[in-house]
């Protein structure tokens, strides 16, 4: 087995960029080849481990993103893991998964750079296992259109481009879909109607040239490959990873092609994109020093007794597989006492991270200071680096708080995209679908719309003093800080500097158990296409699909009804396929 903290085997990325005269593949794979069987005129060859095992899984781990799930799901069904070093360990591999995350582009120039891009067209050329999960399976195609155009490995014809936002989709496509399952799938064989997990921006469409692939699709705005299959060959676009019972079959039924089939598909009724149900856990260290999942009224988290202790709720690493096993679509952690003043020295917030995606296979999110910042000792570290500590410890996004306040600020002054911003930073590394922008509003009523210089809406509820209007001030440090501007202004500016979704809180609302702040998340989600979460509010399960029947919102967050148990994640998913608003079961 591996040590808990494995390094990953290429951990830095190279600048250079490859035109589209050329891929590794390129003079491998002909199109006239009906399969992947032929000799290579490359001094590559695969020759037979000597020390093979039927237990031993080989990763190419190219160092972007979070690779940990895999690793975890693959030790949970008994696998020991072998890490890329060499292109040799690709030809030598038995069964190989590229678990592939972040952008293109890098990716490719990973591959180019090692040698391991014609290591692995070599290896795919001989029809051993293979699978590659989301990027894992774009890189396959010729070109990609992000940040490009970029040549891809060229095994399958096809271009990788944007999903078309123009048709009233929201991208990065986010979230839990259905799979159309098309003839000798074999990895798929067990899914049947069942949602599994994506989230991308980029697809491949099913074309003539590629049909005799894909093994299936799925619908979003249009059909867009969901899987590909030839021979021991196999990429899917979605994570089994992060599609919990559902995807680890998928995987199972990779490491083990001779498994006999269930008597019957896992039962579900999958149709289209869900909606989410996300469980969050505001994380801190109590006044003993114990780091406890509290809860806020209105952002005060402190009981209002005597001591005025911090609210405890429970053990995050505990009450976060609770969640799993309950049926949360994702959880999210906020460490709201961490990370001002050394990010990366915040251990227990990282060791949080580890433990919990040991057994928690759906998304995980974390946010809280994530920043450019200077140590005591003047050594400067960037927010690519804090990213990346947390993406290798289990975290699918991060998500950012003030720091976004501040970027969008500036970039609705000059107008400028400097590129150095935290959010500008991890979202061309990693990709948007990586970056959670969280916006922190407090209610501002006024008389008349002219009245401010920021976005007004009439509400549904008037203010204090009978006022029809008001503008949503967004706040930095903890809601303890307003700023001048407004959340339909900050969201409008954090799509254009590259988030990929909006974690959209109301200060008003928090803790208050009356609802989302229906007339916000309308507000924003109508004005951004991203995916949008509405938070702070929930107090039943009706409040959940008036926020969904209402607004544009994607998913839903809760934290303290779950924490008390005063509503079981059950019960709203229950509710909500009562009122016909899919969700995954």
């Amino acid at each position: 087995m591996e040590a808990t903290t494995t390094a990953a085997p290429f951990s830095s990325f190279v600048t250079s960029r490859q035109n589209l005269s050329s891929s590794p593949c390129s003079l491998l794979l002909s199109r006239k080849k009906v399969n992947l069987k032929f000799k290579s005129p490359r001094s590559l060859s695969v020759r037979a481990s000597s020390s093979t095992s039927d237990s031993v899984v080989t990763l190419l781990d190219y160092g972007a993103g979070n690779v940990r799930s895999i690793r975890n799901a693959l030790r949970h069904l008994g696998f020991t893991i072998k890490d890329v070093k060499t292109p040799g360990d690709i030809l030598n591999a038995d069964r190989l998964i590229f678990p592939g995350v972040g952008a293109f582009a890098p990716a490719m120039d990973v591959l180019n750079e090692t040698g391991m891009g014609e290591a692995l067209c070599t290896y795919l050329e001989n029809d051993r296992p293979f699978l590659g999960i989301c990027l894992g399976l774009q890189l396959l195609f010729d070109s990609s259109e992000e940040n490009g155009p970029v040549k891809g490995l060229g095994v399958i014809p096809g271009t990788v481009g944007r999903f078309d936002s123009s048709a009233g989709i929201r991208v990065p496509h986010i979230g839990w879909n259905a799979l159309q399952v098309g003839k000798d799938s074999e990895i798929l064989d067990d899914v049947g109607s069942r949602h599994v997990y994506f989230v991308h921006s980029y697809r491949a469409i099913p074309s003539n040239e590629n049909k005799d692939w894909i093994s299936s699709t799925c619908h979003y705005g249009e059909s867009f490959i969901s899987s590909i299959r030839r021979g021991n060959v196999h990429a899917v676009q979605f994570h089994p990873e992060k599609s919990g019972e559902v995807g680890l079959s998928v995987l199972r039924r990779f490491l083990n092609p001779k498994s006999p089939p269930k008597q019957k598909p896992m039962e579900g009724k999958a149709s289209k994109l869900a909606k989410r149900v996300i469980a969050c856990l505001d994380v801190r260290t109590n006044d003993k020093g114990d780091l406890v999942v509290t809860k806020g009224d209105q952002y005060d988290v402190r009981e209002q007794s005597n001591e005025n202790e911090v609210r405890n709720l429970g053990k995050p690493v505990d009450l976060a597989r609770q969640y799993y096993k309950d049926g949360a679509d994702e959880i999210s952690f906020l460490n709201i006492t961490g990370f001002r003043d050394f990010p990366l020295g915040d251990l227990p917030m990282i060791q949080v991270l580890r433990y919990t995606s040991e057994n928690v296979f759906v998304p995980l999110t974390v946010g809280g200071g994530i920043r450019d910042f200077t140590d005591a000792t003047g050594r400067y570290y960037s927010s690519l680096e804090v990213a990346a500590e947390y993406f290798r410890s289990g975290a699918d996004k991060i998500s950012i708080g003030s720091d976004a306040v501040y970027a969008a600020e500036e970039f609705i002054k000059s107008g400028v995209k400097t590129g150095k911003s935290s959010l500008e930073q991890i979202s061309r590394v990693y990709g948007n679908q990586a970056v959670v922008v969280s916006i922190d509003p407090r209610r501002v009523y006024v008389n008349h719309p002219d009245d401010v210089p920021y976005k007004v809406i009439k509400v549904t509820n008037p203010g204090p003093n009978g006022e029809e209007y008001a503008w949503y001030q967004c706040t930095v440090s903890g809601g303890r800080e307003g700023r001048p501007i407004g959340a339909y202004e900050l969201a409008k500016a954090v799509e254009e500097l590259g988030a990929g979704e909006i974690l959209l809180n109301c200060i008003d609302c928090d803790g208050q158990g009356k609802g989302f702040d229906t007339d916000l998340v309308k507000l924003i989600s109508d004005s951004v296409g991203i995916p949008v979460i509405a938070s702070s509010g929930a107090g039943t399960p009706e409040h959940f699909s008036e926020v969904f029947e209402t607004t544009n919102a994607s998913a839903a967050l809760a934290a303290g009804i779950f924490h008390r148990k005063e509503v079981p994640i059950q019960s709203v998913k229950e509710h909500l396929l009562e009122k016909s608003i899919e969700v995954r079961m």
